[in-house]
């Protein structure tokens, strides 16, 4: 029988567990609201930046340029949490490196690739589709790109929400067009870009899937499906990293020749060649100390594919930290040149007469605030392409970061519009429809490959896909609605505040 004292402890410890429970739910929920509550007090930092910098006496200019500076690192910020994990989920899917430190790694590199490559923003895509020539006045210009990043960085983050991956370009573009239906009509755009935008729909995720296929037949044919798998690697991994670094070298010199030291192409190309080479001799002593003491297994090559791997992935973020932190700047930066009291006129910006240099707090608004983005909102996205499209081994991961970071690289010198989100995503989805196809076409037996008989049981075709079709088919709606929506949220916020301000 109970007594009056034990009767009196259950309580207590019933009143205990209580408290306990909302402990756990207050830090849970402090938890959740530690990304927006950063996130917050990097706007406030960026309206205060923006604040010191003001050199016109009007009001209104102070406003927009403040207006500018918050809206282009929200932007910013979105462009981390959502582009960014392209770059770093196929190493996190492949259980290469944690989550946590795939996240830092990228953070670091966008944020180099953004403030040593990424301040050429003269030539954005917003001035080849809205010029200002085609608008009333720069009042009225400026307000459209600012209502161009507000759109897109409201699309980006509800993209996010639902975990589709969807170009930050692209987004852009939408808003862009948006606003100038919205001020000066659909004769102000240039439908002839958009056309060819609308074409790298298709031709970047194919291009990136293609590429990613041919890249793991070709590691299939030489690597994996080999009697002598150490040897196989012990030549063909120094010489893959090596043509990636010549790929990488002479991207950044081209980036950045005309910013620091004005080298010419061929000696960038030069240079680059050299780098690759002794890339591949140095990488080479490290492969083969490595298998020295690995097995002729198909286990010890996803143990020397893993720097590989690491490496392809950093570079990649670089890249696209200097390509894509653009979209986040570009209109922040011709406001700010269109009031400073040497350059007042925009039209002459956005034709490429003249090349002004960027500030370099523009610069930092677009660099801290995508890897901002990245560390605090990027886990949801690294996830989904990581983990839940296909699955991935650090062979098929090292393929799907190879075939990214080359035709990314390769496109920009070329100066071809295409997207490294369509890109990436598709080239994740290019590696898993292969397997799809080698696994029903094949069957390895003693490390040889035998031709497989066609299954003619629809259930068991099934189980061997290695696609998800769900996440598909998601995907690429949210890249086929992408520009409308941008499109739609630009015109209706341009229209709300052109009747707010008159």
């Amino acid at each position: 029988m109970l007594t009056n004292k034990d009767l009196k402890s259950k309580a207590l410890d019933k009143d205990l567990d209580k408290i306990g429970f909302v402990s756990d739910a207050a830090e849970a929920m402090g938890r959740r609201l530690s990304g927006p509550g950063l996130a917050i007090i990097f706007l406030v930092l960026c309206a205060a930046v923006a604040a010191t910098q003001v050199v016109s006496s009007g009001l209104s200019d102070a406003l927009l340029l403040i207006a500018a500076g918050v809206i282009a690192g929200y932007m910013a910020l979105n462009i981390g949490a959502n582009d960014v994990a392209n770059n770093v989920s196929p190493a996190v899917g492949a259980r290469v490196v944690s989550l946590t430190g795939a996240l830092i790694i990228a953070a670091v590199c966008e944020s180099a690739g953004a403030l040593l490559a990424g301040r050429d923003v003269v030539t954005t895509i917003s001035g080849n589709i809205l010029s200002p020539s085609d608008v009333p006045d720069n009042f009225s210009f400026m307000l459209a790109m600012i209502t161009a990043m507000a759109a897109s960085a409201l699309w980006i983050n509800f993209a996010t929400i639902v975990g589709a991956p969807v170009s930050t370009t692209h987004s852009i573009i939408g808003g862009v067009v948006g606003a100038g239906i919205a001020v000066s009509g659909f004769s102000a755009i240039n439908w002839t870009t958009i056309s060819t935008i609308a074409a790298t729909w298709v031709i970047s995720p194919v291009l990136g899937g293609v590429v990613a296929a041919m890249v793991m037949a070709f590691i299939n044919a030489r690597l994996i499906y080999t009697e002598n798998k150490l040897e196989a690697a012990r030549f063909w991994l120094p010489v893959l990293l090596g043509l990636l670094a010549t790929t990488f070298t002479a991207y950044v010199l081209v980036k950045t020749s005309d910013l620091f030291w004005g080298m010419p192409h061929w000696a960038a190309l030069l240079l680059s060649l050299m780098t690759g080479i002794f890339i591949w001799r140095i990488y080479g002593n490290v492969v083969s100390a490595q298998t020295v003491v690995l097995e002729n297994s198909s286990r010890s090559l996803r143990q020397l594919f893993a720097i590989p791997l690491m490496v392809s992935a950093a570079l990649l973020s670089f890249a696209h930290g200097a390509n894509d932190v653009a979209n986040a700047i570009g209109p922040l930066a011709a406001i700010v040149l269109s009031q400073s009291n040497d350059f007042t006129d925009l039209s002459f910006w956005f034709i490429g007469t003249l090349n002004p240099e960027v500030p370099i707090w523009v610069s930092a608004v677009g660099a801290f605030g995508i890897s901002a983005g990245l560390l605090l909102f990027g886990r949801r996205l690294v996830t989904v392409v990581g983990k839940q499209i296909t699955k991935l081994s650090p062979v098929r991961a090292f393929c799907i970061t190879l075939a990214t970071a080359a035709t990314v690289l390769t496109a920009s010198g070329f100066g071809l519009p295409v997207s490294s989100t369509h890109i990436a995503v598709g080239a994740v989805f290019g590696v898993g429809f292969y397997r799809e196809w080698h696994r029903n076409r094949f069957v390895a037996e003693g490390g040889q490959l035998k031709p497989r008989k066609m299954l003619r049981n629809r259930e068991e075709r099934r189980r061997r896909l290695l696609v998800r079709r769900a996440n598909f088919v998601t995907i690429i709606a949210a890249w086929v609605v992408t520009v409308p929506a941008s499109a739609l949220f630009a015109a209706l916020i341009y229209n709300l505040l052109s009747y707010i301000l008159t």
